[in-house]
């Protein structure tokens, strides 16, 4: 008998100290790999803008360094050699590049997130050979099959990112997401419902601090985040307000919000190599 009651205490015990673990956490860090110093009307990248306002952009990738040993990619950039003249802009450094300035090298990734299926999130895809690639489901299917038929929307959509994306899942290196809201990674939880593509999703991380939320595309810039205005590139302009207000909610400060592609995300946070800021 008491050794039943020890092995059922003991049972308790470990069931217990498993639910009390702290989740992971992770410093995040933005990198700037390119962008423009030119501006261009607001109202070209937030529906209903003041015509009087104006932005300019900046392209970038997030790098996530857990406490877990995990270091994870969240989007890969693209290559300068077939973006647009707007999205090459003034500088530019290829994303491997840009992530060894803070002595990481592209092997050393663990993990991927993608975003989103547009050229300048998943072009740079072939530099980082390594690692779990993390996706949307419907967004992966999206890119591959319907997105090519007669009337479907390929606005920065690539062809050469179909061949890529699918050699990596034949390569055995996707894992496919399914909905909203999940985690995919102890301290790591997505989410989608923007309808900026036909699926793609933004990230809620767990740091030592506070909660900080990638929206890459899911939010361009502060300025949509702030006046609560769609972009202009969107299936679903209602929706896609909605989700920016639904990721007001889940963070303690609208600033750790992090857009896509608005520089000022260099000026709001800590720089520690040229380019790249940590956020947390």
């Amino acid at each position: 008998m008491k050794c039943i009651i020890f092995t059922l205490t003991a049972f308790f015990l470990i069931i217990q100290l498993s639910y009390s673990q702290p989740s992971s956490t992770y410093e995040v860090y933005a990198i700037e790999y390119g962008g423009s110093e030119s501006k261009v009307p607001a109202s070209r990248v937030a529906l209903g803008a003041n015509p009087e306002d104006s932005v300019s952009f900046s392209y970038y990738i997030w790098f996530l360094k857990g406490d877990n040993g995990r270091k994870i990619l969240v989007d890969v950039g693209y290559e300068r050699d077939y973006a647009s003249p707007l999205a090459a802009g003034q500088f530019f450094l290829r994303p491997d590049s840009a992530l060894q300035r803070i002595d990481v090298n592209p092997e050393d990734i663990t993990d991927i997130i993608l975003t989103h299926a547009h050229y300048d999130h998943i072009g740079g895809l072939h530099l980082f050979g390594n690692g779990t690639i993390w996706m949307q489901r419907n967004e992966y299917l999206y890119l591959v099959g319907d997105g090519w038929q007669e009337g479907a929307d390929q606005r920065g959509l690539n062809k050469d990112d179909v061949l890529k994306i699918v050699q990596a899942n034949l390569d055995g290196r996707i894992r496919f997401i399914d909905g909203d809201s999940i985690e995919i990674i102890p301290g790591i939880r997505v989410f989608t419902g923007s309808t900026h593509t036909f699926e793609s999703q933004h990230l809620l991380v767990e740091t030592k601090t506070e909660k900080v939320m990638i929206a890459s595309d899911d939010s361009w810039f502060y300025y949509n985040l702030d006046h609560e205005l769609s972009v202009s590139l969107v299936r679903d302009p209602d929706a896609y307000i909605k989700s920016l207000q639904r990721m007001k909610s889940l963070v303690s400060d609208p600033d750790l919000i992090i857009p896509g592609h608005d520089p000022l995300v260099m000026t709001r946070f800590t720089r520690v190599a040229e380019g790249v800021v940590r956020i947390k």
